[in-house]
């Protein structure tokens, strides 16, 4: 458990509680001992990072609505966002997982990886009280945090590329999925959106959803329609 603690810059005094916070539920169901897995944990941690972001938010962003901070927390704490923070320590390696688990992938998959982190959350919180889980939350999310202080403001490239087009035609832009590829845990997509006739840009992203946007926003980059209008 050494090598956890290292790269989180923080110490257990209970290493119960860091076993804990990394078993994951499917280990626990094999052995069958009756021992602890992380969902307890995992329930807890998700409570205080929660507060910290909000917090934070709240002090950052004084000018801004209830409904405007919402969608700021919901960048930090979404899943991927989950997920980022615990490949940055690497929290893959030291989950504790059975077998069946091992197989499929379970050491790679996001919910897994979201889950055992929000489970060293509260585990740290248990451990030594708020203010370690406040710094190892910020510690974690600096890099979300620093691109959200630079962009508050989130883009939305498709409802841009919509209000742009809709100046010409009433005709909507339409997305394609070109090409899918990786294993389900860690998928790529290709996706290129067209109207009217034209191919007006393509992208790549980890789900359609973000593909759409990159598409998008690589169509509002080039501006084909404004040379090659066929409503004219």
């Amino acid at each position: 458990m050494d090598s956890i603690e290292k790269r989180i810059s923080y110490n257990f005094k209970s290493s119960d509680l860091l076993t804990e916070a990394l078993t994951h539920p499917s280990l626990a169901y094999e052995n069958q001992s009756g021992g602890s897995d992380n969902q307890r944990l995992e329930f807890l941690g998700d409570a205080v990072l929660q507060l910290v972001l909000t917090h934070e938010l709240f002090s950052l962003f004084p000018d801004f609505s209830e409904g405007h901070l919402t969608k700021l927390r919901s960048r930090l704490v979404s899943t991927k966002a989950l997920e980022e923070y615990a490949l940055g320590i690497d929290l893959g390696n030291f989950i504790l997982l059975g077998k069946g688990e091992e197989r499929t992938g379970g050491r790679n998959r996001r919910g897994v990886l979201a889950d055992a982190f929000e489970a060293l959350i509260g585990a740290v919180y248990l451990d030594s009280g708020f203010e370690s889980a406040r710094g190892f939350i910020l510690n974690s999310c600096k890099i979300k945090f620093a691109e959200i202080v630079a962009e508050p403001i989130e883009k939305n490239p498709k409802g841009e590329l919509q209000e742009a087009l809709q100046k010409i035609s009433q005709l909507s832009p339409t997305y394609r999925v070109l090409n899918q590829s990786g294993p389900d845990h860690n998928c790529s997509f290709e996706t290129e959106v067209q109207w009217n006739g034209l191919v007006l840009g393509a992208g790549m992203g980890n789900n359609k959803k973000e593909s759409e946007r990159s598409a998008a926003q690589n169509a509002l980059e080039q501006s084909i329609w404004l040379s090659n209008n066929p409503c004219e």
